[in-house]
């Protein structure tokens, strides 16, 4: 997206979702798998295409874990100018909803999504946006494309650039049980059905809570 001048990630976002340099984006969050760093250098472009309706994050877990109550993904996303007061800064919280949480028990299911079945004693948890998150979406989407089009004008509040912050806070999903801090966590995205998912992050459920700025669930077992 040309309105970018650069992309960062929110500090209290737990993964990174775009970035202009494969350097920051590692440095920023480790567990990003390098098969899928060139996808998340595209993302930039890809969440102006992206479809609502087919936006979808899919997470493997312990198959014995139980999800906190309320837990989601959070698709976090704000656009400020390059010049402070240029236009106002859109900071927006897109919360998604578990589609099926038990995905790795049916094969066609898992099909259908575009996932492989999960190993013995791990299961799926499929996400979707919400009817509002969706809306929301496609609002963020026209202010972007809107600010592009003053950037390449030179008119206009967008004129200056910008930078897009985005990030998927998935920490309030995780049990917060030590007897899983240890335990694998996988998350993959979909933006569009016809890109298929990637792998997002991966790494512990200890690492995931400690990226998120909260104390690893590890701690929790010292008495």
């Amino acid at each position: 997206m040309r309105f970018h001048q650069f992309v960062t990630t929110r500090r209290r976002a737990t993964v990174a979702l775009v970035s202009t340099l494969a350097a920051a984006l590692l440095s920023a969050c480790s567990g990003v798998p390098l098969t899928s760093i060139p996808r998340l250098l595209r993302l930039n472009s890809q969440l102006l295409d992206a479809k609502p309706a087919e936006f979808m994050v899919a997470i493997q877990v312990d198959a014995r874990m139980v999800l906190a109550l309320g837990g989601v993904p959070v698709v976090e996303l704000v656009i400020e100018p390059t010049v402070p007061g240029a236009f106002g800064v859109i900071d927006k919280q897109l919360p998604m909803r578990l589609v099926d949480g038990q995905a790795s028990t049916d094969r066609t299911a898992l099909r259908s999504f575009g996932l492989e079945a999960a190993s013995p004693g791990r299961r799926w948890l499929i996400y979707s946006f919400t009817p509002e998150s969706q809306a929301e979406l496609v609002r963020i989407q026209t202010a972007i494309k809107r600010l592009q089009e003053d950037k390449k004008a030179g008119v206009g509040p967008g004129k200056g650039g910008g930078k897009v912050t985005a990030g998927i806070a998935q920490e309030g999903i995780a049990a917060r049980d030590p007897v899983f801090a240890n335990t694998r966590w996988e998350s993959w995205l979909q933006t569009q059905q016809r890109e298929g998912f990637y792998e997002l992050w991966s790494g512990t459920v200890g690492t995931l809570l400690e990226q998120a700025g909260r104390p690893k669930a590890d701690s929790a077992a010292k008495r």
